[in-house]
């Protein structure tokens, strides 16, 4: 009895989720193909797309200006901060800064500089 109950519970969360994250899946309005279903997923992609890359540089330059601050608090007291601290701040502010960049470039390197949403190699879905 308890393990059914744990299945009908993963269920539920399992369309909680796909309704909270695909609308477009669970409230489908008309007559939808498969096609049209995938095609609105590659656009809300482009939309997370532009969502972790603006994540990404806030990320990026908010680390760095908690690194100049652990660098002013290891300059005015060492034996407290540690000079790894600031550095590791610094290292992961540059890698926030620079992931857009990579992931574009991995998109083009996967798919190709001619590729789009909607489109395997340029042929329409």
């Amino acid at each position: 009895m308890k393990n059914m109950f744990a299945q009908y519970k993963f269920a539920v969360l399992l369309l909680g989720l796909l309704g909270v994250f695909f609308p477009i899946l669970v409230f489908a309005e008309g007559t939808q193909t498969i096609g049209s279903i995938a095609l609105n997923l590659t656009h809300s992609f482009t939309g997370i797309a532009k969502l972790i890359t603006a994540a990404s540089y806030l990320a990026g330059g908010a680390f760095a200006v908690g690194a100049i601050m652990k660098f002013k608090q290891h300059k005015d007291n060492p034996t407290q901060i540690p000079i790894g601290t600031p550095i590791a701040l610094i290292f992961i502010a540059a890698a926030l800064m620079f992931l857009p960049t990579v992931y574009k470039s991995a998109g083009v390197s996967v798919f190709g500089k001619g590729a789009q949403a909607g489109t395997i190699s340029g042929v329409p879905l």
